[in-house]
């Protein structure tokens, strides 16, 4: 049987120190993938990314990401529908969920329960500004684009 481990494409090595925050990021598209790792990589976060929403619910549960940051068109099992059911199961619904995408979705990713919402292109600054809101919940901003 194939481990969850060895069914995504990794990043970074598998031996990080235990300070970096996890980011799991659910992304079809070799270019966005690039800067999505080269981004939150220089802000100090370890980075794993899966093809589809079906990869992405199974390593939410194994590996107990700091974040999940999903497109909406994704295969297998799409971005809200991803989000709605991380939410739905006690031991994820505590995993932040950014959603970002270049469709108009803001309302449908509130609806579907994330955290955050960021329309593409990809903005570093925005990015990253993003994930340590989250990640730093005491510290609120306006970055989140969600109320």
């Amino acid at each position: 049987m194939v481990s969850p481990r060895d069914r995504v494409s990794p990043v970074r090595p598998s031996i990080v120190p235990a300070a970096r925050a996890l980011i799991l990021c659910v992304e079809q598209d070799p270019h966005i993938r690039e800067l999505e790792s080269y981004f939150l990589d220089q802000a100090g976060f370890v980075v794993q990314f899966v093809d589809d929403g079906a990869q992405a619910l199974e390593l939410a549960r194994a590996l107990e990401p700091s974040i999940i940051l999903t497109e909406i068109l994704v295969p297998g099992l799409d971005g809200l529908a991803l989000c709605r059911q991380l939410k739905a199961t006690p031991e994820t619904r505590g995993i932040p969920v950014v959603v970002f995408s270049m469709l108009a979705a803001e309302t449908r990713a509130r609806e579907a329960g994330a955290d955050a919402f960021l329309k593409k292109p990809l903005a570093e600054n925005r990015l990253v500004q993003v994930v340590r809101d989250l990640l730093n919940p005491s510290r609120p901003s306006a970055a989140t684009g969600l109320p």
